[in-house]
């Protein structure tokens, strides 16, 4: 079931018509098809139905709905965790942030980077932008005042949301982030590239990736691209640095995206 809409950022959000103006524009439309004369005529009446503007309809991407990966034991830890506070680094996202600790190999560079922070990691793998809406609405942003928050989300979105909609949905998180937390510092990660250069997935996610630049404010909200760290000079993945699936690091490529990210984290967490 879709949840209600969440508030979207004036920055990412997605011009829509009134009703008013709806009406507006199709009545000018339907005057211009009435009275054309041109040989184009008989096709404009033909495809009068296609030039209408219509409602556009809701972006789930942009919903409190509680996504598969946000129900059962791992969402009540979460709420679980944020009751007993003492968080001050709040990890957030999909799969690519939740796999940080997968494995001894990917512990290690978790270890090398956070152990001396109090972090909790509420990334769950699969997620979208509307789940992790769901969550921190529901118990997971309740409970504790995190002085930092770094958040990836969007890239499980781009199977079935357009650029335009994944960068709205992951303005409702910063926005629901910084109604919880209002005096966090949130680090807010471009989405990494997936796939291989030419593929429309990498170019949805470089669309996403420019549109959520908007939202840094430089107070608040800071936006840091690091993807081309994880990319040779042709665009492909470096060795050894993420999964065959080319969409999740490995141990090498947490290790760059720590090294990419703390010194910042560190100014964020004073």
């Amino acid at each position: 079931m879709i949840g209600p809409p969440a508030p979207v950022p004036l920055a990412v959000a997605i011009p829509r018509p009134s009703p008013a103006e709806l009406a507006q524009v199709n009545d000018a439309v339907k005057q211009f098809i009435d009275s054309n004369t041109s040989s184009a005529q008989s096709l404009l009446k033909k495809f009068e139905s296609l030039l209408l503007l219509r409602l556009q309809p809701l972006n789930v991407a942009a919903t409190f709905t509680q996504s598969l990966q946000r129900q059962g034991p791992r969402h009540l830890g979460f709420v679980e965790t944020a009751q007993q506070g003492d968080i001050d680094l709040l990890l957030h996202g999909d799969s690519i942030t939740d796999w940080w600790v997968q494995g001894d190999a990917n512990k290690a560079m978790f270890d090398k980077y956070f152990s001396s922070i109090r972090t909790a990691n509420f990334a769950m793998a699969g997620d979208t932008t509307q789940g992790v809406l769901w969550g921190l609405k529901n118990g997971e942003g309740q409970g504790f005042q995190p002085k930092a928050v770094m958040l990836m989300i969007g890239t499980n979105n781009s199977r079935v949301n357009t650029a335009p909609e994944i960068a709205e949905g992951i303005g409702a998180v910063v926005l629901e982030l910084r109604r919880h937390f209002p005096d966090a510092n949130i680090l807010l990660l471009a989405i990494f590239p997936r796939s291989v250069p030419g593929d429309p997935v990498r170019d949805k996610i470089t669309n996403v990736n420019t549109l959520i630049a908007r939202l840094d404010d430089q107070k608040r909200v800071f936006y840091m691209d690091i993807g081309s760290a994880f990319l040779d000079d042709r665009g492909y993945f470096l060795p050894d640095t993420f999964r065959p699936d080319n969409l999740h690091p490995v141990a090498m490529g947490y290790d760059i995206w720590g090294n990419a990210a703390s010194a910042t984290l560190a100014e964020l967490l004073k």
